[in-house]
């Protein structure tokens, strides 16, 4: 890099500066922290199902954890996130919604997906919220009759 682009990029000159000073402090556990944990990370617990409830422990990249599905369960997630889109978004407000009823399942899905924090909640009180519901099976357990 000449000293032309330096002087005309002055936070590029400063972040050259700092270069030596990050690299001898090291990684982070060098100095007793412990590293970020890898991959993601859900907690699902799942009632009045009917026979798939309870808690699971879902982790992706690699897939294990508790999960009864949890290869398919990340694929549907890695396939639903896309740039823009939230897996996890509830309905929006408004929508309009055939007026069915699903049954009373219901699931809160908690942890960390694709680096982002996870607190959302799931019933099947009506076609939107069935149709959430269904996006996500097999993470959450399908309930169709």
């Amino acid at each position: 890099m000449d000293h032309f682009r330096l002087r005309r990029h002055p936070l590029l000159l400063g972040a050259l500066a700092l270069l030596p000073l990050t690299a001898a402090v090291g990684p982070a556990h060098a100095h007793g922290q412990r590293p970020a944990p890898h991959g993601d990370r859900l907690l699902v617990t799942v009632r009045h199902t009917g026979g798939a409830d309870g808690v699971y422990v879902l982790r992706c990249h690699p897939a294990g954890g508790t999960h009864p599905a949890a290869g398919r369960a990340c694929a549907v997630l890695e396939r639903r996130t896309v740039w823009g889109r939230d897996p996890f978004a509830p309905v929006p407000p408004h929508r309009h919604c055939t007026l069915q009823y699903g049954g009373p399942a219901t699931a809160h899905v908690t942890g960390r997906w694709a680096g982002r924090p996870v607190d959302a909640w799931f019933d099947r009180g009506d076609g939107c919220r069935i149709a959430r519901w269904d996006a996500l099976v097999p993470l959450l357990p399908d309930v169709r009759s």
